[in-house]
């Protein structure tokens, strides 16, 4: 297991720069997030409830990768059949690949009872469905968008320029014609417009890649909020460590896209690409989705002359780790979705919490999005920690040239929330809420 010291290094002088305290404490082993005993509860309660509705995520992701493919009226995508449902996770469970979580490999018990009841009353799926008494897979949807939108400059991996070969099209252009076999007007369409069919296949396989990143982080949050609950982590870095150790160990795991037709299976991605977890999936999501995604609609003017959104994407910053949770949370903003979604499956600890410091329920999905953006600072703090040991050096290298190579990667890194949206400095408050 990969260890991180707890003490400061004092070898090279203190640093200069705007956040040098949260760099100290990124030196000294420690998260950008403070490490207080209700940072460590709100993190590790928004984690449980955050893995529920992901268990989901990743079951219907992989499920519309992989079966709905190019449905082109795909009423049903978010109806997962009983095999997806059943579908062993790979990180869970006594038979596991790797076993992270000590519980069921098949969908989450509290899952599968909202799947059931809802929030409203025992009925049959579909009526569910229509009054919105569901897992908004939209969130899922935004982020793949976000990623693939993202995915040309991220700098990260080589899945995305794959989707561009030679050797992907002819994957996808063997499914597309074998799905749409027996369908002659969707195959005339297809020769009439092949870059449209393509350009769907590449969507879906960004669906494959955030599906398999999700079904890693699922049972890695729930094995926190197991050890948690045994009073296994002391301080927010115990936490925070969990998470590096956990992307060092699967850091290897394939990313690929297959598609299942009529019991045949089409390697569009295949997993001897050789694609990894870490490189094409968990350093692009960060990226994509902690740090850029795109103005919601309704909040910024999309107009070039009104000069509201960066003219390069590198520039974009409306990420959670950016975000004004307040008029975000608002209705038809994607973040909103989750929080709605995190809100069925809270422990009784942080609904105690928010019974105490909200102002009823009205202003409960803002404070979980508030406890959302804290928690997503320290696994974007468990990212930054594993990059530096996978690029520099210990942070108790006697090296005062080692030492200072640390410091210059935290201040470039911190260099980033020094945008006035950043909530860097609201997080190191607990009056933060």
């Amino acid at each position: 297991m990969v260890q991180t010291p707890i003490n400061p290094t004092n070898n090279i002088p203190p640093s200069t720069h705007q956040f040098a305290d949260v760099i100290h404490r990124l030196e000294g082993g420690g998260s950008m997030l403070p490490d207080t005993p209700e940072n460590l509860m709100q993190i590790i309660g928004i984690y449980k409830a955050y893995a529920v509705p992901m268990d989901f995520y990743w079951r219907d992701l992989l499920y519309i990768a992989e079966r709905v493919f190019l449905e082109p009226l795909p009423f049903f995508k978010y109806f997962l059949p009983q095999e997806y449902l059943d579908l062993a996770n790979h990180y869970a469970g006594d038979d596991a690949d790797l076993k992270i979580w000590r519980g069921t490999a098949k969908a989450h018990p509290e899952l599968l009872e909202f799947m059931d009841k809802g929030k409203t009353v025992k009925m049959p799926k579909l009526l569910h469905h229509l009054w919105h008494d569901r897992i908004n897979m939209e969130f899922a949807e935004a982020c793949m968008r976000s990623m693939l939108w993202h995915g040309r400059d991220m700098g990260w991996g080589k899945f995305d320029a794959y989707l561009d070969t030679d050797e992907y099209k002819a994957n996808a252009d063997r499914a597309i014609k074998a799905y749409f076999k027996y369908n002659p007007p969707m195959l005339a369409l297809y020769k009439l417009f092949p870059e449209m069919f393509l350009e769907q296949v590449r969507q879906l396989s960004y669906y494959s890649n955030l599906g398999l990143f999700w079904e890693v982080m699922a049972p890695v949050f729930f094995e926190m909020s197991d050890i948690y609950d045994e009073g296994g982590f002391k301080g927010v870095p115990d936490a925070m460590n969990f998470l590096v150790n956990g992307i060092f160990a699967v850091s290897g795991r394939p990313i690929y896209h297959h598609v299942y037709i009529r019991g045949e299976c089409y390697e569009i991605i295949p997993k001897s690409k050789g694609f990894m977890w870490l490189y094409e999936a968990a350093l692009p999501y960060v990226e994509a989705i902690f740090y850029r995604t795109a103005p919601f609609r309704g909040t910024k003017s999309y107009n070039a002359q009104a000069k509201q959104v960066p003219e390069e994407q590198k520039d974009f910053h409306y990420g959670i780790l950016y975000a004004d949770v307040f008029p975000v949370g608002t209705a038809g903003i994607p973040p909103t979705l989750l929080m709605d979604d995190m809100y069925h499956f809270l422990p009784d600890y942080l609904q105690e919490y928010y019974q105490k410091h909200c102002r009823g329920e009205d202003d409960i999905l803002i404070q979980l999005g508030i406890t959302f953006q804290r928690s997503m600072y320290n696994v974007t703090s468990a990212v930054i920690q594993a990059l530096r040991q996978a690029l520099l050096y210990p942070l108790d290298d006697p090296n005062p040239k080692h030492l200072q190579k640390n410091r210059q990667f935290f201040e470039a890194q911190m260099d980033r929330f020094l945008r006035p949206e950043a909530r860097l400095r609201d997080i190191q408050a607990q009056s933060y809420r």
